[in-house]
């Protein structure tokens, strides 16, 4: 009854055990952040190693992701979104029970291969959501994570004091949740599936650049001029979010000073104004300015920031950056995955976000490398101009003015 009233006031309520699930899925991998270092203790692994343990899930959902995009374009969104979630179940389980290090990568690497969580949750948007209005429903997702991110690590310490294996189990149930949740509140929304065609596909225009059905999805999307355009563009600028995100807590200790209690409430402050931005001034502002507009703003926004990252003198203006990060997210990030599921087809939607969920990963890899070799061996002001370097390149490649195969322009 209550899933019921919520998904009866809401936009697309359709996507509302969706929501469930995504923001269960985050918290339930945030709970763990806290205990890295008493895995650490426990197994006797020096720090380089646990960071490696993180970089592992990365690795594998690289290759995993355009695989579970392309299967639910395939044998549909539903299915494969379960056999995910039971592989994350599956991943947590391992990693509560987990008596040397060697369990605790496994039970990553079991995570990795199943991560075709998100992919698949961004297509289901693309297959529900108009695409004039999907900018405004992606969006839901950075929230997500936000939110998730707000309340795991708390939680997580809460959950300590029944020992290390307490926040694995808690996670797992949760898992558990998102099952039950998608096995019986989500329908199947994949075109190909629920309404498919009657007689061949007709093949889009060529100069459209989106090649006829029957050749690989991936080689149909690489050779779509629009959307392989909008992946150069997404790797530059989660690259440079990467950059970002990883290092921030460093670069605070080593610029400042602060420690990490201090960082995670500017954190949290920042993540406060992410959700306030998103439910309250977004909607308003892309109305105003349009999705194209929007999303220049947010992608300039950051260049400017990144750049002016190593000169901040005290944690107020440490404060403002972040805050201001939050709002250039806000406007872009969303709109950025919207405009790659405007310009593929129904039957592509999972394979384009899997490439861009495979583009994630990389740069969750290479972003943390790339952020602690700069700040260990340059000055500090390297660590924010080469973050805004890979920003500029995605703001100046969403100056271009492109066509989607469903619309006229944008």
């Amino acid at each position: 009854m209550v899933l019921k009233r919520v998904m009866s006031r809401v936009s697309y309520p359709e996507l509302a055990p969706l929501w469930i699930a995504v923001f269960i899925d985050i918290l339930g991998f945030s709970i763990l952040i806290p205990f890295l270092p008493f895995y650490s203790q426990k197994f006797g692994a020096p720090a380089w190693r646990i960071g490696l343990l993180l970089s592992t899930n990365a690795v594998f959902s690289f290759f995993s992701g355009p695989i579970w995009g392309a299967l639910s374009d395939r044998k549909g969104r539903k299915p494969m979104l379960l056999i995910s979630q039971l592989g994350t179940l599956a991943g947590f389980l391992m990693m509560a029970f987990s008596d040397s290090m060697g369990m605790l990568f496994a039970s990553r690497i079991v995570d990795g291969i199943f991560g075709g969580n998100f992919p698949i949750a961004k297509a289901v948007i693309g297959d529900v959501v108009p695409p004039q209005e999907r900018s405004v429903q992606m969006t839901n997702i950075g929230v997500a994570h936000v939110l998730s991110s707000l309340i795991g690590p708390g939680l997580g310490g809460l959950l300590s004091r029944w020992g290390i294996a307490a926040p694995g189990l808690f996670a797992a149930g949760l898992t558990a949740v998102t099952v039950l949740v998608t096995v019986l509140f989500l329908r199947e929304t994949n075109p190909a599936i629920t309404d498919p065609p009657e007689g061949p596909v007709p093949a889009p225009q060529a100069k459209r650049g989106s090649p006829a059905r029957g050749r690989s999805t991936r080689q149909a999307i690489w050779e779509n001029n629009t959307a392989r355009y909008l992946l150069i563009q997404w790797g530059f600028h989660t690259l440079s979010f990467m950059v970002y995100v990883s290092s921030i807590s460093l670069f605070a200790n080593l610029k400042l000073g602060l420690d990490a209690p201090q960082v995670g409430t500017l954190l949290m402050i920042s993540g406060l104004v992410r959700v306030f931005v998103r439910f309250v001034v977004f909607v308003p502002l892309r109305d105003r300015l349009g999705d194209r507009k929007t999303s220049l703003l947010g992608l300039g926004i950051f260049v400017v920031l990144y750049s002016l990252l190593g000169y901040v003198t005290n944690p107020v203006q440490f404060a403002l950056v972040l805050c201001g990060f939050s709002f250039a997210a806000s406007c872009s990030r969303g709109i950025l995955t919207s405009f790659l599921s405007r310009s593929v087809q129904p039957w592509e939607q999972g394979q384009a976000m899997g490439l861009s969920a495979s583009l994630d990963s990389f740069a969750q890899i290479v972003g943390p490398l790339v952020g602690g070799f700069v700040l260990d061996s340059q000055p500090l002001w390297v660590y924010g101009s080469v973050a805004s370097a890979f920003a500029l390149g995605a703001f100046l490649m969403a100056l271009k003015r492109f066509e989607f195969y469903y619309e006229k322009g944008a």
